[in-house]
């Protein structure tokens, strides 16, 4: 916590001195889903909105760590068979997401520019639900990992004050592995766009 306190300070003394410090809210919808190598298990998307804070430093090229609250998860669906009744639940997790992008300004048109971005993030779960809509309770609540780690891609444009970014993020370890006789082996991707506001 000390060193990233004192990484953070670091930052923002540096965007000062050079004058190529951005700071402010932003807001977003992204849509999420959790994989699954069970084949008679499917999965679809959740959609939700996100919202957090941003910082950037640096003009051309610039860093940008954030901090997003941020809600995601899937439903997960198994067919009626034999005897069976089909099964469906929905898994909910609200997390506090942390990336930390690399980005570069592709083109500068004065009022407006053209970025790419890429870099990892960590997101903690602060609180996980899931609700058996159909069937049978096959995943519980201590099945899903309390941290899942990402990779973003994506790309944004700047318009005066405002700073719109569309990313996806690729899960990079399994927030949920094997379930009774089920290997899920369940990653997290998230596609999600957001809208931001530099004040400063």
């Amino acid at each position: 916590m000390k060193r990233f306190t004192f990484v953070m300070i670091l930052l923002l003394a540096t965007g000062f001195a050079f004058g190529q410090i951005s700071l402010g809210p932003k807001i977003g919808f992204n849509t999420s889903k959790l994989t699954v190598d069970a084949s008679d298990i499917s999965s679809d998307l959740k959609n939700s909105f996100n919202f957090g804070v941003f910082l950037r430093v640096g003009k051309k090229f610039y860093l940008q760590p954030e901090v997003n609250w941020m809600t995601r998860g899937s439903v997960f669906k198994k067919p009626a068979m034999d005897n069976l009744s089909p099964v469906e639940q929905e898994i909910d997790l609200k997390t506090i997401e942390i990336p930390v992008l690399v980005g570069w300004r592709l083109i500068n048109l004065g009022v407006a520019n053209i970025r790419v971005m890429a870099g990892p993030s960590a997101s903690i779960v602060v609180d996980k639900s899931v609700e058996t809509k159909k069937g049978v309770e096959i995943l519980k609540d201590s099945d899903i990992n309390d941290m899942i780690w990402g990779l973003n891609v994506g790309a944004g444009i700047d318009v005066l004050m405002f700073t719109l970014d569309v990313r996806y993020q690729m899960g990079l370890n399994e927030v949920i592995e094997k379930v009774n006789n089920f290997d899920f082996n369940s990653k997290n991707n998230v596609f999600c766009v957001s809208l931001g506001w530099k004040i400063i």
